[in-house]
C-alpha cells in the first residue's frame, strides 16, 4: 500500500519580515511499518541557509534561515510512503507481560534499555496530577498484562472525552483537560502518556498523519486531512506497541508517523523565530491519498 501527503504550510504576515530561522520536521520516518521513499520540501521565498539532520531521537530535520524581507512564507512537503508489514512480529495481543513486570524490567541499571528508560520521565506537558493517576490506575489492576491495560486506557479516554477543536491550546495544561474532559489528539495522546508515565510505565508521543476516508460514492476532498498525534508504550518481547485514543484505533494501514519524542515539543511539525513587529495568519492544508 502506497501513500501520498502533500502538507502545505503558508504564513502570510502583515508587516515584511527580514529575518526567520526555523525548524521543519516533516520527513516521514523508514521504520519496520513503513517505508519513505521520498520526501521533497520546497520553500518560498529560497532560503539562504538550508541544513538536514536528524535529532536526538532520530527524526529527520530541515534548519532553513531567509535573510531577505519577505510578506509570505510558504513550506510544501511531499512526500511518499509504502506502509510494510513487519517480518516475523508476534502479536501484542497475545503478550503476556504484566505492566508491574515491565515496570521492574525498565527500572533495573542493567537491563541496556536506555533508549526506552528516557521515555518514563514526565515532562511539563505530561505531567500526571492526583486525578491524572487515580484515572490510569483503573485501568491497571494488580497482575494485568500490559497491552490490555493499554488497550482498556484507550477504549476510556475514547468514550469519556469528547473531541472538539479549539477548546485547547499546546499550552492548554493536562489538568483542564481532566477537569473538561474534552481537547483534540494531542491532549488525548499527551493524557494517556501521563497516565502510564505515572505508573512507571515508557510511553512515546507520536505525530503523523491519518488517512480519512469519505463515505461510498463521495468524492474526497482535497486538503482535508490532518496532522494527528498517537502513542506507543514499550511492551518487553514487542517492542514499541502503538494506541490511538482520539479514535480508539490500534494504528494501521491508515496511520503515517513522522516521528515521535517525549511530548509534542519534540517534534513540533514547524517553528521559528522571525524579525518583524506585526500579526501573521496561518494556513495549513494536509492531503493523504493512497497512490496504488
Amino acid at each position: 500500500m502506497y501513500h501520498r501527503v502533500i502538507h502545505k504550510t503558508d504564513y502570510i504576515y502583515q508587516e515584511s519580515v527580514s529575518l526567520c530561522h526555523n525548524i521543519v520536521r516533516l520527513t516521514p520516518r523508514s521504520t519496520n511499518k513503513q517505508f519513505c521513499k521520498s520526501s521533497v520540501i520546497k520553500i518560498v521565498p529560497e532560503p539562504d541557509v538550508l541544513i538536514e539532520y536528524e535529532d536526538f531521537f532520530g527524526n529527520k530535520l530541515v534548519y532553513f534561515t531567509i535573510e531577505k524581507e519577505h510578506k509570505k512564507l510558504s513550506v510544501h512537503v511531499t512526500s511518499e510512503i509504502e506502509k510494510l508489514l513487519p517480518a516475523n512480529e508476534r502479536p501484542p495481543q497475545n503478550n503476556p507481560v504484566t505492566w508491574e513486570e515491565t515496570c521492574l524490567l525498565t527500572a533495573a541499571s542493567a537491563n541496556g534499555l536506555t533508549d526506552v528508560k528516557q521515555f518514563i520521565a514526565s515532562t511539563p506537558m505530561t505531567e500526571a496530577d492526583d486525578a491524572i493517576e487515580a484515572y490510569a490506575k483503573e485501568s491497571f489492576p494488580q497482575g494485568r498484562p500490559l497491552y490490555e491495560g493499554c488497550k482498556n486506557l484507550m477504549n476510556r479516554i475514547f468514550a469519556d472525552f469528547k473531541f472538539q477543536a479549539g477548546f485547547t491550546t499546546i499550552s492548554t495544561p493536562l489538568s483542564v483537560v481532566m477537569k473538561e474532559r474534552k481537547g483534540v489528539c494531542q491532549d488525548f495522546a499527551h493524557l494517556a502518556i501521563a497516565c502510564l508515565r505515572s505508573l512507571g510505565l515508557p510511553t512515546r508521543y507520536i505525530s503523523g498523519y491519518i488517512e480519512t476516508i469519505p463515505p461510498p460514492g463521495v468524492e474526497k476532498l482535497v486538503g482535508v486531512d490532518a496532522s494527528h498525534a498517537w502513542f506507543a508504550v514499550y511492551i518487553p518481547n514487542s517492542g514499541w506497541v502503538e494506541f490511538d485514543p482520539t479514535n480508539n484505533l490500534i494504528p494501521d494501514n491508515q496511520h503515517i508517523a513522522i516521528g515521535w519524542g517525549r511530548d509534542y515539543a519534540d517534534i513540533t511539525p514547524l517553528k521559528g523565530v522571525i524579525m518583524s513587529s506585526g500579526k501573521h495568519e496561518l494556513r495549513v492544508s494536509v492531503d493523504v491519498r493512497r497512490v496504488r
